[in-house]
């Protein structure tokens, strides 16, 4: 089979690997580093919408970036910064030819930068035959961001620290109906926002029941800035108490049936781009 992404070949023989999204279904700002980096606690669950990367290992140490983002540097992509830093972390020979599908929306909370990274890093580590465990890698994908290494983790889970520091959480079986408004919300700025919360308390048990009700700490702030995500947080407001995930922009509803989620898909979606995902237990890749 041949797939085409910005009018370029994919070969048959080259192989697939899913990069699933991400929700933060709770997220806290404890406290900020001296650093600038915040601390957090956060809910994170792996959901069913993906990215798609095919990779094709070269015999020479070229790293090639078939599908570039417009407007960015290749170099400066996830996906071959991971390859880099997999490639000098074991001194592989080897190369790598990268072509990215994406379908998670950009600049929407969702972690697809960070996930598609993690996928690269789990891929190659097999591909390469490098033989990095699991918190090897970890250690790898935090170099290139706070989420990464949670898609390494692999499993739903609570987070500290930055979001690197992960406990396995057991999430009910889910369904989400998800909004990306029409809008690119700046994580740095809604970091930096002098109206931020950053002194949530701490808490103590991990467990799924035990931290609701849910809240996210830069919700405030960001619906302040941007007018569009409060217009979509509240369109949500009719089928349950949506929340947003991340820093934006995306905002979603929770569902314990398909069926829910799908009629409130089907309304919400013929104004906004929507999804209706499932929740995962794991990564697709978690095995490998």
């Amino acid at each position: 089979m041949r797939r085409k992404r910005h009018a370029m070949s994919i070969p048959a023989n080259v192989q697939a690997f899913p990069a699933p999204a991400k929700l933060n279904l709770d997220l806290r700002i404890t406290g900020r580093r001296s650093n600038g980096y915040h601390e957090l606690e956060s809910i994170f669950c792996l959901i069913a919408l993906y990215d798609t990367l095919y990779l094709n290992v070269r015999k020479d140490s070229a790293i090639v970036l078939h599908t570039p983002i417009p407007g960015v540097d290749p170099e400066h992509d996830l996906t071959v910064r991971a390859a880099k830093l997999l490639q000098k972390q074991t001194a592989s020979k080897l190369g790598v030819d990268i072509w990215l599908e994406k379908k998670i929306p950009m600049g929407g909370g969702l972690g697809g930068g960070s996930s598609d990274a993690a996928t690269v890093l789990i891929a190659l580590n097999r591909l390469w035959v490098c033989g990095l465990n699991r918190q090897q890698l970890m250690n790898l994908g935090v170099q290139l961001g706070a989420d990464v290494p949670f898609f390494i983790f692999g499993r739903n889970a609570f987070a500290r620290g930055i979001g690197e520091q992960l406990t396995e959480m057991d999430i009910p079986k889910q369904w989400y109906v998800i909004i990306k408004p029409d809008v690119h919300v700046s994580t740095e700025k809604i970091f930096s926002h002098k109206n931020l919360t950053r002194d949530s308390k701490t808490r103590i048990i991990a467990c799924f029941q035990a931290l609701q009700p849910f809240r996210n700490d830069m919700q405030k702030v960001v619906f302040e800035e941007y007018p569009q995500v409060f217009a979509a947080f509240e369109d949500l407001k009719v089928y349950g108490n949506p929340l947003m995930t991340g820093s934006g922009a995306c905002v979603f509803v929770s569902t314990s049936s398909k069926e829910k989620a799908e009629i409130i898909y089907s309304n919400v979606s013929k104004k906004y781009q929507a999804f209706c995902v499932e929740g995962l237990p794991q990564h697709p890749l978690f095995d490998i």
